[in-house]
Order: C-alpha cells, then structure tokens, then sequence
C-alpha cells in the first residue's frame, strides 16, 4: 500500500500569531507531529510506502520541516489561492496528493493528515486510524473524535436573533443528559482519506463522503485557536509527558530527528 502524511499549515493565524512556528516545552510545535510519523515509519518497518508532504505558504515553516533528517518530505509551496482563511483543508490536501502523486509516479491508496496544532496524539491513534481505514474500504474518510464534554440535546444553547433569548441548539424536550442521543467532538487530530476518493470528490466537504471514526483520549483541549489554548496545551503536555510512557516516547524521539 502507497501511503501519504500530509502536514499542511498556513503562514498566517487570526488566534495565535505564527502559531505552527511557536516552540512547545522548548521544542518546535511542528516536530510533535514529525516525531508521530518517525514513530509510525519505524513501527511500519517497510510493509508499506510511506512518502511525506508539506505543504504551506510559509517559507520558514517549510524550512523548519526540512531541517529535519529522519525522512525527505516533499514541500508544497502553497498558492495564495489555497492559502485564504476560507479555504477548506480538503482543498489543500487534494492538492498536495495531486502533486505526490507525479512526483513520486505512484498513485497514493490512503492519505494521513496530522494537524499540527493538535499535538497530543499516540503512535497507537495513527496506527489506530491507519488500521481503521485499511480494514473498512467501504469508508471515504476515517477521523478522530473523543468524548463530548456537553450535549447539544441537554446543555448547548444558541441565541434567538429575534428576541435575544436563548433555547437549546436541539430541542427534543429531553430532561436528562442520559435521555439525550450520545454525541462527541471531532479532535481535528488526524484525518485518513482514500486516495481514489480524494480525487474523484468534487466536494471539499468532509461529510460528503462516507465517514467513521476512532476514539482518542480527551486531553481537554483539541487545538490551539487561542493564546489560552497554547498555555493550557503547555501545562498538559508537560503532564502527560511525566505520565504516561508513549508521549514520553513521542516526546523524546524529537531529539532523533
């Protein structure tokens, strides 16, 4: 099997400034995710190909990618045209496929893509996922979720535009969190997608496709949108660094790369 990681960031960010390029607990946010790869290429031992994309309209982020020399990683230099904040990840994604694809002179069967301000993820998600999509053909697109900490069907308001009030995003008239359907956040962790799909799909809407999920862990933060964030992703990661052995793992692999 031809597989693809793709690593996509943009130069820019409304929430944090140059967020992909900041240092987590002294070392680059970006190499948490480059270390996840490492781990899985070694782990994989060569049952399957394995190539790496970029792709990002920051030129010192693309550098900082390919300082690293634990495995080649073909760079997108990514068009204004993919780089605007409305731009879905599908888009650019795709793009990074169409371009490995020629590149390599391979067509890709699975495409990973890892986000690089989700840093707190296991060699076992990415090998959980990277088993999922394998094994379940019938699926587009595998991502991962971890369990809803509130319920649009109990405790999730919106507000009346009308009125000002506020009532429940889905009122079923429910009394109890255990009477309301089980629901669950999307981390933005890791993506798998099909390769044919990809390019065959017109659509840059995830749930177009036919999709499922895996578990991951709630770490209580799923990415790095606000300053808050990042501080409160510093304090946890040094935590479960201390506790448990396979971010340890993740965390100290940095250093071979």
């Amino acid at each position: 099997m031809n597989i693809l990681f793709t690593v996509c960031g943009r130069a820019g960010s409304k929430g944090v400034k140059n967020k992909n390029l900041k240092n987590l607990l002294g070392k680059p946010l970006v190499y948490y995710t480059l270390s996840a790869i490492d781990l899985f290429i070694k782990e994989n031992k060569g049952v399957d190909t394995i190539h790496v994309c970029a792709s990002s309209d920051s030129q010192d982020l693309l550098g900082l990618i390919t300082s690293q020399k634990a495995f080649p990683v073909f760079t997108v230099d990514r068009s204004a045209e993919l780089s605007g904040d409305t731009i879905g990840k599908i888009a650019v994604i795709r793009d990074a496929l169409l371009r490995c694809n020629k590149h390599y002179s391979v067509e890709h069967d699975m495409v990973i893509d890892l986000d690089i301000t989700s840093p707190i993820r296991r060699l076992q998600d990415i090998v959980n996922i990277y088993e999922m999509k394998k094994n379940s053909p019938d699926f587009d697109v595998v991502f991962s979720i971890t369990s809803a900490r509130r319920n649009p069907y109990f405790n999730q308001v919106k507000k009346i535009p009308v009125t000002g009030g506020y009532e429940l995003v889905m009122n079923q008239g429910l009394t109890s969190r255990q009477q309301a359907p089980v629901v669950y956040d999307m981390n933005a962790s890791i993506y798998a997608y099909d390769g044919e799909y990809l390019i065959r799909s017109n659509s840059d809407k995830l749930f177009d496709g036919r999709c499922t999920a895996i578990m991951m862990e709630d770490t209580a933060v799923l990415d790095i949108d606000s300053e808050e964030d990042y501080e409160l992703m510093e304090v946890l990661m040094k935590i479960f660094i201390d506790k448990k052995a396979d971010l340890s793992m993740l965390y100290q692999n940095i250093d071979t790369l």
